[in-house]
């Protein structure tokens, strides 16, 4: 073993946030202590992050009637997906998709503006932006696991009408729609595992050996 091995029962906590992240849809109101969300979004501003342009932006959501405008946003993206989803489409609605008026904190993150300045790793992988501001959001969630708190993505909605409800300028998108906070428990399992909409594959499958397809 590496001698920069964290201990054992640290190992174990770090496997345990990474299995027990859930994405949540069921959160039960409260607060998030203004120390604990300044811990959760400094863990997310830990996350790596192509050529250090770190092109994440999170904005809090505190104005109700911003959080009910966003709502409306997602429920009417929620509906069109429904009608794309054809014969799905009554089963899909049945689905919890959301916990933005349910949750204690609401945030959106986002790509910052100018990202075409920052060649360092993306002339010719642009969208590693995105994947860097995504490890942010998984550092975020997995240190709410580790919290004690739930947290949910939420990517149903009209990106060009949700930066245009928050002011956001020209070149920036917003790419999640993040619900934080208090609940009264974690799902068992994935909640679409759950409720039977799909279920995760196995490791087995998706892991290949020198070619495409090729099992070890």
């Amino acid at each position: 073993m590496s001698e920069h091995a964290f201990s054992l029962d640290e190992r174990a906590a770090v496997y345990r946030a990474i299995t027990e992240r859930r994405d949540m849809r069921h959160f039960s109101g409260g607060e998030v202590a203004p120390e604990l969300l300044a811990r959760l979004l400094e863990a997310a501003h830990q996350a790596p992050s192509v050529g250090l342009m770190q092109p994440w932006r999170f904005i809090r959501v505190t104005a109700n009637e911003l959080r009910e405008s966003i709502h409306a946003l997602v429920e009417a993206e929620r509906v069109r997906t429904a009608e794309a989803l054809g014969e799905r489409s009554d089963e899909f609605m049945r689905l919890k998709v959301e916990g933005i008026r349910d949750c204690a904190v609401l945030l959106v993150a986002a790509l910052m503006d100018g990202r075409e300045a920052h060649v360092f790793g993306r002339r010719t992988l642009p969208e590693m932006d995105l994947a860097s501001l995504s490890c942010a959001i998984q550092n975020l969630w997995l240190a709410a696991r580790a919290e004690g708190l739930g947290m949910g993505w939420v990517s149903l909605f009209d990106p060009e009408a949700l930066a245009e409800l928050l002011g956001m300028p020209e070149g920036s998108k917003p790419l999640a729609v993040l619900c934080l906070g208090p609940v009264t428990g974690f799902y068992p399992a994935p909640m679409l595992a759950l409720e039977g909409w799909a279920q995760p594959r196995a490791l087995a499958e998706l892991v290949f050996e020198n070619q495409w397809g090729q099992r070890p």
